[in-house]
């Protein structure tokens, strides 16, 4: 249908990873900008099937950070620990058998 507007050079319809279907959207690549902003001109907002069509031009994504993650929790939000067991610093996940025996050998 959007080759209408012009030539359509790739398509690319992310799917869920659980369920495998189509989550919804689509990039499409034209072979001009030109030919995307007819795309948009002409189909955005069009009712196909009963559902309304939502056309915009993509945008770069932020760059990110450079560098590794720090490991740990960031020192802002690293408070008080639950407890002070073999360095964690919050509740241990998972069964609470032998929290007990821990805490007494404090």
């Amino acid at each position: 249908m959007l080759s209408a507007a012009g030539t359509v050079v790739d398509v690319y319809m992310p799917a869920d990873r659980a369920t495998g279907k189509p989550r919804g959207f689509a990039f499409v690549e034209f072979a001009t900008e030109a030919e995307a902003n007819e795309a948009v001109r002409q189909f955005n907002g069009r009712d196909v099937g009963g559902r309304t069509l939502k056309l915009n031009l993509a945008e770069e994504r932020p760059q990110r950070r450079p560098g590794p993650r720090p490991f740990g929790p960031p020192e802002a939000a690293a408070g008080p620990s639950f407890f002070a067991v073999e360095g964690r610093f919050s509740r241990p996940k998972g069964s609470r058998r032998g929290t007990r025996g821990r805490k007494r050998s404090l």
